[in-house]
C-alpha cells in the first residue's frame, strides 16, 4: 500500500537575510529525510528531481526540494550565468537548509541524506564535508562531485556517484572524485544514459540506485546500525 504523502510549500532562511522557497513532502510513516540540491539552470520544479523524489517518498523518505537561488538571483543568472558554478554560495545555502530541517519537530531527529545533480552535487559534497556529522548518505546523479575539490576527503557519509554511460567527460571527473573520497563509496554507470538521463528507462535506473542507497544507509542509521 502506498504511503500517504503530505506536501508543504515552505520558505526558509538559508543565510541571514536570504529566504528561499522549497517543497517539503512527508510520507507516513517516515524513516528519513533527503535534501535535494539541483543543478545549474534547474529549480525545485525540475521534473527529473520530482520523479526521483516520488520514488524516495514511496519507501518512507521525506524530501525537501528547494531553490538555491532567490528569484532575483535566478533572473540575473539567466543573463550572466555567474552563480551556477558558485559552489561556495550553493553549499552555504544547503548548510542553512540542513539547520532549518534540524529544527523541525517531526523530522529533525531523523537520519538525513543529500542528493545533488550537476553542479548541485559539488555543493552537496562541500556541505557534507563541512558538516560530516549531519549526513548519513550522499548521492550524486549526473553530478560534478569534482567541484567539491579539497573537501572530498572530509566527507564521512557513504557516497554513491551515478553517471550516464554516454556522459564520457563526466565519468572521468567522477572517477577522480571517487578516488579522493575517504568514506564508503561507489561509482555506478547507467548504460546508454547521457547527462540528463533522458533516454527511456535510464532515469528509472538512476532513481532505483539512489533509493536503494538511501534505504541501506538511512534506515540502517534509524535502527541504530553502523554503516560498514
Amino acid at each position: 500500500m502506498e504511503p500517504r504523502i503530505s506536501e508543504y510549500a515552505v520558505r526558509l532562511e538559508a543565510e541571514p537575510g536570504v529566504e528561499l522557497e522549497g517543497t517539503l513532502s512527508v510520507p507516513e510513516p517516515v524513516s528519513g529525510v533527503v535534501l535535494f540540491a539541483h543543478g545549474s539552470g534547474s529549480s525545485r520544479f525540475s521534473p527529473r528531481n520530482r520523479y526521483v523524489a516520488r520514488v524516495l517518498q514511496q519507501v518512507g523518505l521525506a524530501t525537501l526540494l528547494m531553490d538555491l537561488l532567490t528569484q532575483e538571483e535566478e533572473e540575473a543568472e539567466r543573463w550572466t550565468r555567474h552563480l551556477r558554478f558558485d559552489i561556495e554560495l550553493l553549499a552555504r545555502r544547503l548548510v542553512g537548509a540542513t539547520r532549518w530541517l534540524a529544527q523541525l519537530p517531526a523530522l529533525g531527529s531523523l537520519p538525513l541524506g543529500l542528493i545533488g545533480s550537476s553542479t548541485g552535487a559539488g555543493a552537496a559534497l562541500v556541505a557534507a564535508g563541512r558538516m560530516p556529522e549531519a549526513f548519513q548518505a550522499v548521492v550524486s546523479r549526473g553530478g560534478r562531485p569534482d567541484l567539491a575539490g579539497p573537501l572530498l576527503p572530509s566527507v564521512r557519509a557513504p557516497t554513491l556517484l551515478i553517471v550516464g554511460g554516454d556522459d564520457t567527460q563526466v565519468i572521468a571527473l567522477n572517477r577522480e572524485a571517487c578516488e579522493a573520497l575517504r568514506t564508503d563509496k561507489r561509482l555506478e554507470i547507467v548504460p546508454g544514459a547521457t547527462h540528463l538521463f533522458e533516454e527511456p528507462g535510464t532515469l528509472e535506473q538512476a532513481a532505483g540506485l539512489a533509493r536503494n542507497w538511501f534505504l541501506q544507509h538511512l534506515t540502517q542509521e534509524a535502527r541504530g546500525g553502523v554503516s560498514p
